[in-house]
């Protein structure tokens, strides 16, 4: 997920993670689930009166489980190596191998509308390409168009169907065909294709590209895992950050692909966006990654014969959180287990300074706003609708700090949320330009 945009990746000695006003103990367990301590609580949850100004203080960007990407960054200028930095953050995996020649298939654009004045626009570049249906072999440079014609039957039911029409790069018409999708791919590997319909600059792409249609049109990149990395690792990890932390992230993210391949489930695996992992295509390529790739071609994370789910974050805000402490019901409650190697541990040197300090968002706080704004925020929603506030319950959380819940307390009685939503509605809320609550580890007071 550009430089890194925070949000849209050794045991330490642990060190207890305080949180003002709210956490009276912080217990940190082993490395799997048995005996570990996934909720922090005070010794006595005590409801935070809501004042007449509010202010959330608050550490780190992102979910906050498994690796954080400033505390790689700040653990590789420490010297530690990427072997390190993985035994780290996913306690317990260990290394393992699939095929370099695994392929993947990315979604890169979904659902647009074409019409007859703006038809799905996609070019050819730098090489002769073919395209399924034909035994012809076109030009590079040459545009492809593909348009719907809507027919209404006298029972009301409507039909689409699409033509494609192929013209070099001079105008002249080199095919044409009805069609319900098709694929194009270069003759060579140092071919392209660009997608020209996405709103993206970014839109130029290795391997084959998959036209789906139906209603609306529906594009896919189908190329090598090797290849999808080389333009996922520099948009999720600055090129110019430390070999170390980059081979970490490489690794994480092949890992977090190849978890999520489903060969003939569906029509793709992942999307380009933070909903997966941000995918810029060829042109988000950097000489820096793509040698770290190629030094880590086909290395993954393992966890007995599975594939670990290698979930990575921006920044940890000096302390990781166990999975089943974020990923909760929309109230709060467990609906995942643990997971043995993604467990929150302290994220800190042994003087107390946290790895990711360097962050953005290594430590934040939102500006100060009445009971009435923040009484009318969460009005807003009603799964946070309590009328007039006057408390919050901010006592269940867990290892790192996170709030696992939140209860409103109001006018019109409590309702509790999960922190994740509790933050949403408050973020969306807000007046647009003020500050975000970047995560769940917040307090109404400062958090060391």
């Amino acid at each position: 997920m550009p430089p890194i945009i925070p949000r849209s990746p050794l045991r330490s000695r642990l060190r207890a993670v305080t949180v003002a006003g709210a956490l009276a103990v912080a217990v940190l367990g082993g490395s799997g689930p048995a005996g570990t301590a996934s909720v922090v609580r005070a010794a006595d949850p005590v409801p935070t009166a809501i004042g007449d100004i509010v202010t959330f203080y608050g550490r780190g960007y992102g979910h906050g489980v498994g690796l954080s990407q400033y505390g790689a960054r700040g653990r590789a200028l420490d010297g530690q190596d990427s072997a390190a930095i993985l035994a780290h953050y996913y306690q317990g995996a260990t290394p393992g191998t699939i095929d370099v020649a695994t392929p993947i298939r990315v979604q890169v654009l979904t659902n647009f509308a074409a019409s007859a004045t703006r038809p799905l626009e996609l070019y050819a570049r730098l090489r002769d390409w073919t395209m399924t249906g034909t035994d012809l072999v076109f030009p590079p440079d040459a545009r492809i168009t593909v348009t719907p014609t809507t027919t209404t039957a006298t029972d009301g039911t409507t039909t689409t169907t699409w033509r494609v029409i192929v013209r070099d790069s001079l105008g002249a018409v080199l095919h044409t065909r009805i069609t319900a999708g098709f694929r194009m791919t270069p003759v060579s590997g140092a071919g392209r294709i660009q997608v020209a319909s996405r709103t993206s600059t970014r839109d130029e792409y290795r391997g084959t590209i998959r036209v789906r249609l139906s209603t609306v049109a529906r594009v896919v990149n189908e190329l090598t895992l090797e290849n999808y990395l080389r333009g996922v690792v520099p948009a999720e990890m600055p090129s110019t950050w430390p070999t170390q932390a980059l081979t970490a992230q490489s690794i994480a993210a092949r890992s977090y692909a190849a978890r999520r391949l489903r060969p003939g489930v569906s029509d793709y695996d992942v999307r380009d966006d933070t909903s997966s992992q941000v995918y810029l295509g060829s042109e988000g390529e950097k000489a820096t990654t793509d040698a770290v790739i190629k030094a880590t071609a086909g290395v993954v994370l393992k966890s007995g014969t599975s594939i670990a789910n290698t979930l990575f974050h921006s920044t940890g805000g000096g302390a990781t959180e166990n999975n089943e402490n974020v990923y909760v019901s929309s109230t709060g409650a467990r609906v995942a287990g643990p997971v043995s190697y993604l467990r929150g541990s302290s994220d800190r040197r042994e003087d107390g300074t946290a790895y990711d300090s360097a962050a953005p968002y290594a430590t934040w706080k939102t500006k100060a706003y009445t009971k009435a704004q923040l009484s009318a925020w969460f009005g807003a929603d009603s799964r946070t609708r309590v009328g007039t506030l006057s408390a919050l319950d901010l006592s269940r959380r867990g290892v790192s700090g996170r709030l696992i819940s939140v209860t409103l307390i109001g006018s019109s009685g409590t309702k509790t949320v999960s922190g994740d939503i509790f933050r949403s509605v408050f973020n969306a809320g807000r007046p647009a330009g003020d500050p975000m609550m970047r995560s769940t580890l917040t307090d109404t007071k400062f958090i060391p």
